[in-house]
């Protein structure tokens, strides 16, 4: 039996993947496509991914390879600079194609020891006390533990396990491919310019390699969207938008996308979790999508590793959940509001003037930044230090930095007073002590998330939490 089947091998999945094999999770991951796509919807980490990233080790991975790039408050088409006194000591995100962002979490899933298996599609599942059955489209059958549904906003994970995915339906639809133009660079730029005046849900911007990543609003919402668009239809709606089909011709890839937000009632049904797009789906504005899905990734890795080595406490698993759907649900709801803003009747254009001159104050910049790159996220942990719940970023330590020290996935109790102990716990929880002036509390428990689990300097108080999150003491 494997412990994990990971259906679909996206950001999602591969992350979550990998942060399973930190704890030597038997894993499987399970991908309908045959290849990996060219399609790029997703074009970057934010602040709070590129965190999480430093805190595996995999940074230098993806900066090899992307540009950093800093937009404060991109907020429903309104562009302010990036605010000052952000809490992260990573005030940027990078540009990495999705293609790029998948190659990298999958060499490092398959480093780990998880196995891909592509070209399988899941059809069936069934569960009972011990584990999942998982039928694929051949008619064969596997045997895990636990499923994860990572298999988008069409999952068939979600939909075989009947949970309710309510929500809006899309009433308006863009178009988005990659393609190559005939006219010249001068020509595009200039009348991208002209029609974002009152028409920002359009672009055309330069890829490299001759390529264009085309937007452009579609003649309606379409019945299947599941079925991509022609260039035909490309070159038919540039013309009304812009006058103009820039002479777009030999498209990679051609797809379109609704405003419609939706999400998933529970995000586990006994042994069967839902992650990234499979448990919500929401407009792209803000780039927030593939950023979601990693950090449920990083939220769920841990827990389901200890659900599976026997040691998770009461409650755990299910605190993915609690902690990671309102956190989806304030992403839908803010992506709405930027729909509205991206409007171009009157109203839309007041209220987004408005919007914009209010983003001129510094907190309120810092505040949608804060919302749009996640670094605000904080789970409620209960009543406590005003740390608590939140992530810590990477703060500057006399030996080092704070993520090098979690590399592995573990808990971690930062001791700047050389007294505490974690005895017990030592399997699972890093005791490290070491001073930072960054860090103006005696100590903190880290989570392998890098949330606060525990803010103090009594023995006794820090027995009290370890349990909460790392199970009973060994002997």
């Amino acid at each position: 039996m494997t412990d994990v089947i990971i259906a679909g091998g996206g950001p999602t999945g591969l992350m979550l993947a990998g942060e399973l094999r930190l704890h030597d999770v038997h894993v499987v991951v399970l991908e309908k496509l045959t290849e990996p796509t060219e399609q790029s919807r997703g074009q970057g980490l934010h602040a709070r991914s590129v965190e999480l990233m430093d805190q595996r080790g995999l940074l230098d991975r993806f900066l090899a390879v992307s540009e950093k790039f800093q937009a404060g408050g991109l907020f429903g088409g309104i562009a302010k600079p990036w605010p000052d006194r952000l809490d992260t000591a990573h005030p940027y995100g990078v540009a990495t194609p999705q293609p790029v962002t998948e190659r990298l979490l999958e060499e490092r899933a398959v480093e780990l020891g998880a196995e891909i298996r592509r070209g399988c599609e899941v059809v069936g599942l069934s569960q009972d006390e011990d584990g999942v059955t998982v039928e694929l489209a051949d008619g064969t059958h596997l045997r895990s533990r636990y499923l994860v549904g990572c298999d988008g906003g069409r999952s068939a994970v979600r939909k075989l396990l009947g949970v309710g995915f309510p929500g809006e339906p899309a009433k308006v639809e863009t178009l988005l491919g990659d393609m190559e133009v005939t006219e010249d660079p001068a020509t595009i730029a200039a009348v991208v310019e002209e029609v974002r005046k009152t028409q920002l849900r359009f672009g055309v911007q330069p890829l490299g390699d001759a390529r264009y990543r085309v937007v452009v609003p579609a003649d309606g919402v379409a019945e299947d969207r599941a079925t991509a668009p022609t260039l035909e239809e490309f070159k038919k709606q540039l013309r009304a938008v812009a006058g103009t089909d820039f002479g777009v011709h030999s498209p990679r890839w051609l797809s379109r996308f609704g405003d419609a937000t939706r999400q998933a009632e529970r995000y586990r049904v006994g042994r069967v979790l839902l992650a990234g797009d499979a448990a919500h789906i929401h407009p792209p504005t803000g780039g927030q999508g593939l950023n979601l899905g990693v950090q449920d990734a990083f939220n769920l890795g841990w827990k389901l590793a200890a659900a599976v080595d026997g040691w998770a406490p009461e409650g755990l698993l299910d605190s993915y959940h609690a902690e990671r759907h309102p956190v989806g649900a304030r992403v839908l709801e803010n992506t709405r509001a930027q729909i509205t803003l991206l409007g171009t009747d009157p109203g839309a254009t007041a209220l987004r003037e408005l919007f914009s001159r209010l983003m001129d104050f510094e907190e309120v910049n810092r505040y949608v930044t804060g919302m749009i790159t996640a670094v605000d996220v904080r789970y409620d942990l209960g009543e406590g230090h005003e740390l608590l719940g939140r992530r810590l970023r990477d703060v500057g330590l006399k030996q080092g930095r704070l993520y090098e020290l979690m590399h592995g996935g573990r808990g971690l109790l930062l001791d700047q007073t050389g007294r505490l102990s974690v005895a017990g716990w030592a399997d699972r929880v890093d005791h490290v002590v070491d001073v930072s002036e960054e860090l103006d509390v005696p100590a903190v428990l880290l989570r392998p998330d890098g949330h606060v689990a525990w803010v103090g300097e009594d023995q006794q108080d820090l027995l009290g939490h370890l349990p909460i999150w790392f199970g009973v003491a060994a002997n």
